[in-house]
């Protein structure tokens, strides 16, 4: 490690400011431990500071003002727990009310009469006054004017860390104590020169500086340009070296037979056509597989675009050559599922299908682990207990992980580790925004099934608010009538989870008075009851003797029942643009004309307005996780498609687009040129991935 290493590597408790305790909660907190850290320890926003205005300037469009002038009277107000401390601050021009409601008594023995102050804040105009609450002060003298004129960083900062003085003065105070220490020298440029003379960025030493300490608004977008390239690149180096790393040393199995038992059941066992995009993605799976290097690909396909029949003709190729294939499904009734659709499908063929869940445990189980080990099983299809100890494959070839954000990375390394570089294909029906899947997924191969099977009629998609309850309830009649079967959703959200089963069983009641038996069959499902209780249900509303299944979100992924075509979805605000989609995707997989019922409350704010609107004018999966994307944020979506992944720092999938495209191209062209970083210009570029990235596991080599 180089001597700049070890000063940015320095423990944050030996920075002026810090110390010991304050270092643990800076640990704690923020993951702060190093001079580094700190670093990349980013502002929010910026106040500025380069502005003084007098007081008759002050107008109600004013949103931050700074103010020199004498403080003339002080009041505490108030009794007990509704005291506020009052002060008169004048200057030529005028008077303002200064007001606090905390800290008083500190505050009281701190101020001063007829004392220049410098104060900072933002107006409060209440019944024709204006008063500044807690405004920030300071003593006017050489120094504090000296600091003035300046932009000032804002940080994000908690009850805990306001309590040690960390809030974004205490942290401005630290960056000015770090930049002391830390010179241009220090900071290795980790963009090559090439590259940044070609987009004008700034030297990394400046924009470190400027984004925490700026003097001018100009500084503040310069350091954002550069440090978001930054980010985004080297992201995208490491992202694309793994993939590179992954082709050039993971062989994959040999698959050279592709002939007999594919080219029969795609003659004769398929009872339709395929569509020109599953041909497509099954051609570019051949190809993977025939090329020597393992497969780690990516399927997106939207709901009902036909990944499973695509999943089992991929697994027949490993069982053509000898070797058997999973398919690892993240809940027991889509694994279920999937075990039958794949029965029926294969009826007639020699190909042995088998399930492992949870649920089967004793003898059972006993015998399908041995079968399994001992070749017999082909195809095993299964939930989270495939990760079992116990579980071994004699020969795996093929492993397809469905609705795969729902695993974690390491649950996957484990499914893995049971082959010997067996080849990965990972499903979603969750469309990825294009922004996303080049960082999330920026490693794998991506196909994509962007065409539905023919005959497919497209889901009218319906907004009612409370007061139009009986315009739903006629569509759920009308399809009752016509021998169609309904689902009715409920929203289960963990924080209000009693209140939400509360809602469910009054939902389920109240649909029973309104279909009343004998003549109709309301049952109901949620994540409560036993997994028996659970097939039980799910089975009874497949074969068609339930008539309306009132549900929590368990039917979200992968449910396949024909004859639903109603979805009613209560408190719909209350669920993201995605998980809208994939719920309106369990209908509309039959003949007849579906419907999704979107149920409000009459108060919708902007966002949910918007997300009801999208729904109701599309049904394309990726236009609709786009405009999640502008909606929500990545933060939000990144959380739902996989825990632990990718953070940004000062980079915005929603806002950056346009550098993330141009950063992932410059970093496609350097690899190519050059893979291994061995180039001169290049060593700053691998010195910092080497010390960034010492620690990380190397998990894209598991999709």
């Amino acid at each position: 490690m180089s001597l700049s290493q070890q000063k940015l590597n320095t423990s944050i408790e030996y920075l002026k400011g810090v110390g010991p305790a304050r270092a643990q909660i800076l640990r704690k907190e923020l993951g702060i431990y190093t001079f580094a850290d700190l670093l990349y320890y980013f502002p929010f926003r910026y106040v500025d500071k380069t502005k003084f205005y007098t007081i008759n300037q002050i107008t109600s469009e004013t949103t931050y003002i700074q103010l020199k002038g004498r403080i003339t009277h002080l009041e505490e107000l108030g009794e007990k727990y509704k005291k506020r401390l009052l002060a008169t601050f004048e200057d030529d021009t005028g008077q303002i009310q200064l007001i606090w409601f905390k800290g008083i008594r500190w505050i009281k023995n701190n101020l001063k009469s007829n004392v220049n102050y410098v104060i900072f804040g933002k107006p409060n105009f209440y019944k024709g006054s204006v008063n500044i609450p807690h405004p920030d002060y300071e003593i006017e003298d050489v120094h504090t004017m000296h600091n003035r004129g300046k932009f000032e960083a804002v940080y994000s900062s908690s009850d805990h860390l306001r309590r040690v003085g960390f809030n974004s003065k205490g942290f401005n105070k630290l960056f000015s104590n770090l930049f002391e220490i830390i010179k241009a020298p220090d900071i290795i440029d980790n963009i090559p020169e090439t590259i940044r003379q070609r987009f004008q960025l700034i030297k990394r030493f400046d924009a470190l500086q400027y984004i925490h300490l700026p003097n001018e608004q100009h500084q503040i977008k310069q350091a954002q340009r550069r440090l978001k390239f930054e980010e985004l690149f080297i992201l995208q180096i490491k992202i694309l070296s793994v993939k590179i790393d992954r082709q050039n040393s993971i062989k994959g199995l040999a698959m050279p037979n592709i002939n007999t038992l594919f080219t029969n059941f795609y003659k004769q066992q398929l009872p339709f056509e395929l569509t020109n995009a599953q041909k497509r993605v099954l051609k570019e799976i051949r190809n993977d597989i025939l090329s020597g290097l393992q497969m780690n690909r990516l399927l997106q396909g939207d709901v009902g675009s036909g990944k499973t029949i695509v999943s089992l003709m991929s697994m027949l190729m490993a069982i053509e050559n000898h070797y058997q294939a999973t398919l690892m499904a993240p809940t027991e009734i889509l694994a279920q599922q999937h075990y039958a659709t794949l029965k029926k499908m294969l009826s007639g063929t020699k190909v042995c299908v088998e399930i492992l869940t949870g649920s089967i445990k004793g003898k059972r189980r006993n015998v399908i682990l041995e079968r399994l080990v001992s070749g017999e099983i082909d195809i095993l299809v299964g939930t989270h207990a495939l990760l079992e100890k116990g579980v071994k494959f004699c020969k795996l070839g093929m492993i397809i992980i469905d609705e795969q954000h729902r695993f974690g990375v390491a649950q996957r390394a484990r499914l893995i580790a049971h082959g010997q570089r067996p080849h990965i294909l990972v499903m979603t029906a969750t469309p990825i925004p294009r922004t996303l899947a080049m960082t999330v997924y920026g490693d794998l191969d991506v196909s994509i099934i962007d065409e539905l099977p023919p005959g497919r009629e497209a889901i009218k998609t319906v907004h009612f608010k409370e007061y139009e309850r009986d315009k739903m309830l006629h569509i759920v009649h009308k399809a009752l009538e016509s021998k169609q079967q309904v689902f009715v959703i409920y929203p289960l959200i963990y924080e209000s989870a009693k209140l939400d089963y509360k809602a469910l069983e009054e939902g389920f009641e109240s649909i029973r008075n309104i279909f009343p038996g004998p003549k109709y069959t309301v049952d109901m499902l949620h994540g409560k009851m036993k997994t028996v209780e659970k097939e039980a249900a799910m089975n009874r509303f497949s074969k068609g003797k339930t008539h309306i299944l009132v549900s929590t979100t368990v039917v979200e992924v992968g449910v396949d029942v024909p004859n639903a075509s109603v979805m009613v979805i209560e408190s719909a605000e209350r669920f993201g643009l995605s998980q809208l989609h994939q719920l309106r995707g369990r209908v509309g997989r039959g003949n007849s004309a579906s419907y999704c019922i979107l149920m409000t409350g009459s108060k919708l704010s902007y966002e949910a307005n918007e997300r009801m609107r999208i729904m109701s004018e599309s049904n394309d999966g990726f236009l609709i996780a786009e405009t999640d994307l502008n909606l929500r944020g990545p933060g939000e979506i990144e959380g739902t498609l996989q825990s632990g992944h990718i953070i940004l720092s000062i980079a915005n999938l929603k806002t950056d687009k346009a550098i993330l495209k141009v950063a992932r191209q410059t970093a496609m062209d350097l690899l190519k040129k050059d893979p291994l970083l061995k180039q001169p210009e290049n060593l700053g570029l691998k010195q910092f991935m080497q010390f960034k990235f010492k620690e990380s596991k190397r998990w894209g080599r598991i999709a």
